[in-house]
């Protein structure tokens, strides 16, 4: 206490130079779970005055998927704080959820003190190496006060230069020890400042020449679109116009293109639909724009088509398919430059053939939403959304066969993204995301679409987080489709596609759960669905709620998940060996069948 009687100024610790180091990075929103080891920057938080805020997720695995989804709804950095020991290691399914889909996030992980180090200490784990493989480009500890602002600096310029996750390492008595004013100008002391700015990434003009050639010189031009066309969608449809080409997209590159177009064929891959399908078994030319699919067998056959991939990362090129020409450059500089090189086309018998095969897609479609599904078709469900979908909306989509129903039944308006766990495919991640969603945005309303196995993994738990903070959004609309058909149906259907083995129920039946209920429960809405014409009414009452909504759509875990043909023709004789081995199967045969059937007429 000063002599006067006024107050001293606290102390600025290590701990307040990091929170002053996110603000300065643009973070204003972390997600996480306390404890003793990150105890030091929990309190910067709090003298912060709520920015950047904290979000408390009901265990770190989720705040780390809401970091994810974070980058991935916003474009930025997703930060996530954990403490050390079981925080640290709940962290990782996220940070490899970021790896494999390219995110760019910042790990903030409590470690004991630097004193007890090597004592096997309480909680101690040698993090750094726990964090070598997933936080591959940047993992490190700060263990002085003058090199915590260099960390963290580091940290952000490398999650946002290579779209991958970092991890800083903050020990507890760093956390708390005074923080100098300015790193002292002296050997072994790297001072550093945070910023980055994109760089301009455009290929050779010789390069963007001899891919127009391969481009103009093919009669049957496709278009696999990924999520690397983020915010060059105007320039893609100009493109595929141009040669008069069919689009197909990657699951992340879904929200990115517009659907609603005539030569939209759809999600590509396992999942995907018939005219994904028919397009890559057809087409002679493939341009790849921002992807890095993985369903290499639903690729055109080697040496059917000549290529061309554009992908801001070297590393990508040809990893997919054998091209002929690889273009490193961003997507909307690189298509920029390409487009004036591109022929206009006058034979329009390709693009005519697109449009019949994407028409014939949606009868089919139609027609399976429509099944006599006991008792209740899931591609109803999910279909019925379309037309009901808010301009304004964005949408979460966690792990399992609600991707299928996702992928061929919801068009999604321009404007409005869909994201879910795509190559790591971690079930539990669609209520997660859709908060971090709703977070960024509260005055748009958001859809997470959840099967019951991924709700019971984590979405229970966060429907609690969306009970306790719903009132203070400007939009409460925040609605969570379950499908509960008491089954783990995805992998249901991958054994007995993969394997030819029948259901084994110990593994893959689920505990009812009354998803309705326990929405009601928590002070929300719950809407329990298992008549069809049920269905609109449902979505509609939904969508129009002054509050959270639970729609738990009561649906049949015999729909098949038949792969689109040709690919997926290779697939019945595996599924008809296992249904054969199951008693009571007459009807998800039948269901085979017809779908079979629709693939080949």
């Amino acid at each position: 206490m000063a002599d006067d009687g006024s107050q001293s100024q606290p102390e600025r610790l290590v701990a307040d130079l990091v929170v002053e180091r996110l603000r300065a990075w643009g973070v204003h929103r972390t997600f996480g779970y306390s404890g003793d080891g990150i105890n030091g920057l929990m309190g910067a938080l709090r003298r912060a005055g709520g920015d950047p805020a904290f979000v408390q997720a009901r265990h770190e695995e989720n705040a780390a998927l809401m970091a994810v989804g974070h980058a991935k709804y916003t474009g930025g950095v997703g930060v996530m704080i954990s403490t050390q020991g079981p925080g640290a290691v709940h962290l990782l399914n996220g940070l490899y959820d970021a790896k494999l889909d390219h995110q760019p996030v910042v790990a903030i992980v409590g470690q004991q003190p630097t004193t007890a180090l090597g004592a096997e200490y309480q909680q101690e784990i040698d993090l750094s190496a726990l964090f070598k493989d997933v936080a591959a480009q940047y993992v490190q500890a700060v263990l002085a006060p003058e090199q915590a602002g260099m960390v963290v600096d580091r940290a952000f310029r490398t999650a946002l230069a290579t779209r991958s996750p970092c991890v800083v390492i903050l020990p507890h008595d760093v956390q708390v020890a005074p923080a100098p004013e300015e790193p002292p100008h002296e050997h072994g002391v790297v001072p550093t400042t945070p910023q980055w700015r994109p760089p301009r990434v455009i290929p050779a003009d010789s390069d963007l020449a001899e891919a127009a050639d391969v481009l103009n010189a093919g009669a049957r031009v496709a278009l696999l679109v990924g999520q690397g066309a983020r915010d060059a969608g105007d320039l893609v449809r100009e493109v595929a116009e141009r040669l008069g080409a069919g689009v197909t997209t990657s699951l992340l590159g879904k929200p990115w293109w517009d659907e609603t177009l005539p030569i939209s064929c759809g999600v590509m891959g396992h999942l995907g639909t018939t005219a994904s399908g028919w397009l890559m078994d057809q087409c002679d030319t493939l341009l790849m724009i921002g992807t890095n699919d993985p369903w290499t067998e639903f690729y055109p056959a080697p040496g059917q088509a000549r290529a061309v991939q554009i992908d801001i990362d070297g590393r990508h090129l040809g990893n997919r398919y054998p091209v002929d020409v690889g273009l490193v450059g961003d997507a909307t500089e690189t298509l920029t430059a390409l487009l004036p090189l591109l022929k206009e086309r006058s034979d329009t018998a390709w693009r005519t053939d697109v449009v019949e095969q994407v028409e014939r897609w949606h009868r089919i479609a139609e027609e399976r939403a429509g099944t006599d599904a006991v008792p209740l078709s899931p591609e109803r469900v999910v279909r019925a959304l379309t037309p009901r979908l808010p301009s304004d909306a964005q949408v979460s989509v966690d792990v399992g066969s609600v991707v299928y129903w996702y992928a061929r039944h919801l068009t999604l308006p321009p404007g409005v993204q869909a994201h879910l766990s795509s190559t790591l495919a971690s079930m539990g991640s669609g209520l997660p995301y859709g908060l971090a969603a709703k977070l960024d945005a509260p005055d748009r309303p958001v859809v997470a679409l959840v099967g019951d196995g991924a709700m019971q993994m984590n979405g229970i738990a966060e429907l609690v987080t969306v009970a306790s903070r719903w009132q203070d959004w400007a939009d409460p609309r925040f609605v969570v489709l379950v499908l509960n058909n008491r089954d783990l149906a995805e992998v249901t259907w991958e054994q007995r596609e993969t394997e030819g083995d029948p259901r084994y129920d110990v593994s893959q039946s689920l505990p009812d759960f009354p998803y309705a209920g326990y929405a009601d429960l928590l002070g929300l809405t719950g809407i329990r669905v298992e008549r069809p014409e049920d269905v609109d009414a449902a979505w509609d009452r939904a969508l129009g709620a002054d509050r959270p909504v639970v729609i738990e759509a009561i649906v049949d875990p015999d729909v098949p998940l038949l792969p689109p043909f040709p690919a997926g023709e290779e697939k019945l004789e595996s599924f008809h060996r296992a249904l054969d081995q199951e008693d009571d199967a007459e009807h998800a045969r039948d269901l085979l069948d017809q779908q079979a059937a629709q693939e080949t007429d």
